[in-house]
């Protein structure tokens, strides 16, 4: 299938998934969101591909949704509470689909992954990162809650609920030695190794039992306790649509023009 947004080939058993909008740190649009959705559903019984290699295209490796795209921020039909949170879920199930998707998924982070962006290499099962790597939960900066994507169920995971609260809460950007330090990358390579270092990873996984490979993914899923993830994402999804349509309430508001009557 030919894509517009991303790329994907094949080496063997490894799938190499690249976002292909270099020209914007590969930011998420509808265009991409589709498609990411549609590549992922088709992964879920694709038993041929045993690993999947995720990076960016350029400089970066995304910078969350596309906030210059005028039908992400200003919707014709504005947002409300209903539309806010239909269209949250269509962004936010992608994070759904990482996780269900039989094949490891390896996050071979190349630069700024930031909001959205954020929780796909959450999404991840293991993540390398370049040194010019910068993370942020940049939806908190943005007027909106800064749990999305998944964020206040896989980030404490990874790096326990301080770290997760620090960065969560605040927004703030930090790079690839701090995610190293507190656990969210699991190695610094250079940037020119980057993707062949996650390739030798992954051939290192897809030389193992096919169904123990899933069956591993699953069990780490499971086995992490409490809520689940889809539960997390719903309540995630509620509190942004909330917040999302308070923000164009406010705009409303602002834009409104004196009453002349």
């Amino acid at each position: 299938m030919g894509y517009e947004t991303i790329q994907f080939k094949q080496e063997g058993p490894i799938g190499i998934l690249t976002l292909n909008r270099p020209e914007c740190l590969n930011a998420i649009n509808y265009p991409m969101r589709d498609e990411l959705r549609g590549f992922l559903m088709e992964r879920l019984t694709d038993y041929d591909t045993r690993v999947i290699v995720i990076t960016g295209a350029g400089r970066g490796f995304c910078s969350g949704l596309d906030i210059k795209d005028s039908t992400i921020t200003s919707p014709e039909n504005r947002y409300t509470p209903k539309l806010a949170y239909e269209l949250q879920r269509l962004f936010s199930d992608m994070i759904l689909f990482m996780r269900r998707c039989p094949q490891p998924i390896i996050g071979a982070i190349n630069g700024a992954a930031v909001g959205a962006g954020f929780s796909v290499a959450m999404a991840c099962d293991i993540r390398l990162a370049a040194p010019e790597a910068k993370f942020s939960a940049a939806y908190v900066n943005i007027g909106v809650g800064g749990a999305d994507m998944g964020s206040s169920w896989l980030l404490p995971r990874a790096v326990g609920t301080g770290n997760a609260a620090r960065y969560l809460l605040t927004g703030d950007l930090f790079g690839a030695e701090e995610a190293l330090r507190i656990g969210f990358v699991q190695a610094v390579v250079e940037k020119e190794r980057l993707v062949e270092e996650a390739m030798n990873l992954a051939r290192n996984m897809a030389g193992k039992s096919p169904l123990g490979l899933r069956l591993t993914k699953e069990a780490l899923d499971r086995n992490t306790g409490g809520m689940s993830l889809e539960d997390a994402i719903r309540l995630e999804d509620r509190n942004q649509a909330m917040c999302i349509a308070q923000l164009a309430a406010q705009a409303d508001e602002n834009n409104k023009g004196p009453d002349l009557h």
